[in-house]
């Protein structure tokens, strides 16, 4: 490899991976096995026991850290294990600022367990950096974004938010599931910590469920290994080989989500029975310059308010190209209503409170021709 520091392109398809010493397989095999035989007791191999370590595994582990610019990287059995593995950084007594719209298993996972054991957590509007710094306590480890939100799209100044987190001594948690490393690297702009469901862009064909922590201090490497160890909360070899097949494409997937991401938003803004559209790329969006500045592009992700729930219905009964469905992030587009499915739980009052609104739709804008898609939304728009 040449000493330059190679393109992101290049390091989707040949970081972590080299040809396999026995054959010369260009692709990281699947190494489906649960023990390895040892030479003997004083001499052992770098692989012992498979819910330790596993080559598919540590072969995807060392190309996610490559692509977001990371120290190294732990994969796990989902986007929530990858998330819940590093919340066991923290110890009883910690306090975590939030952003307010998350993920809702993220919400459930802090409000509805961890709490039991002794973590707080304050949720505020971090697109408000005067929020953020405002919530912090003397107990506070932790400052954990996601940007942009989701549902709403929200984006955080996540160089202003690492500046907070430096000058108080907490780790900058970023979870970049919407925008992939391809289009938004949070550790560039001073992240400690990234997290992503693998499941989503990164995998990107809807057949494969797992999460990853990407770090940048060798300690947090250690302990979230000991932590995959421990709980056992692992990334299978299967699923390992699949996301490391789905990077390879991750670039040309994430111009194509993008560039139709773009049109089909500036469709929907042009629509009198929406009354309001989210996402990034558009002008009228708050946060469109920050955007601009801190990632390279806006992504597929686009949701927008019909304005009550039996519109909502109405629409997403009428579609058929856009199958209704959970998750994101697939070559194949998936709309969802988040107050059904994605958010289901996270309180009404809650919701209502940081636009999680009942008329709200959400678009996963896949790889199909974004003509077809726009007639689709065109025609279930007509039967609102």
């Amino acid at each position: 490899m040449p000493s330059r520091k190679l393109g992101f392109a290049t390091r989707a398809l040949h970081a972590g991976q080299e040809p396999d010493p026995t054959t010369g397989a260009v692709m990281q095999p699947i190494y489906q096995v649960s023990t390895y035989r040892q030479p003997s007791l004083d001499a052992g191999w770098a692989f012992d026991y498979a819910r330790t370590i596993n080559p598919t595994r540590r072969a995807l582990e060392r190309n996610l850290a490559a692509l977001e610019g990371g120290l190294d990287a732990r994969c796990f059995a989902s986007g929530m294990a990858a998330i819940g593995a590093v919340m066991n950084l923290l110890r009883s007594g910690d306090h975590v600022v939030v952003s307010e719209n998350v993920y809702g298993g993220t919400y459930r996972l802090f409000e509805g367990l961890l709490r039991q054991f002794g973590l707080t957590f304050t949720w505020v509007d971090t697109t408000d950096l005067r929020q953020v710094e405002a919530a912090i306590l003397p107990a506070t480890k932790m400052l954990y974004v996601e940007t942009p939100t989701n549902p709403v799209l929200g984006v955080t100044d996540l160089a202003g938010a690492a500046k907070i987190a430096r000058r108080h001594r907490l780790r900058l948690v970023v979870d970049n599931t919407f925008m992939s490393p391809y289009f938004q690297r949070p550790i560039e702009l001073g992240a400690d910590i990234v997290v992503h469901s693998t499941t989503k862009y990164l995998n990107g064909h809807s057949d494969s469920v797992g999460g990853v922590a990407i770090v940048t201090r060798k300690a947090d490497a250690d302990r979230l290994a000991w932590i995959q160890n421990s709980t056992g909360a692992i990334l299978s070899p299967m699923d390992s080989f699949l996301v490391l097949r789905g990077v390879k494409t991750l670039p040309l997937r994430m111009e194509r989500h993008d560039a139709s991401g773009r049109e089909i938003a500036a469709w929907l803004v042009k629509q009198k029975k929406i009354a309001r559209v989210h996402y990034p790329g558009l002008k009228s969006h708050p946060q469109h310059a920050l955007a601009k500045r801190q990632m390279s592009g806006f992504g597929g992700m686009i949701s927008f308010d019909l304005g009550t729930l039996a519109r909502a219905k109405k629409l997403l009964g009428a579609v058929k190209l856009c199958a209704l469905a959970e998750s994101l992030g697939g070559v194949e587009s998936l709309i969802s209503h988040p107050v059904s499915m994605t958010h289901g739980a996270v309180p009404k009052k809650e919701r209502a409170r940081i636009g999680v609104t009942d008329g709200l739709v959400r678009i996963s804008v896949g790889l199909e021709d974004p003509a077809d898609l726009i007639a689709d939304l065109q025609q279930a728009l007509a039967r609102v």
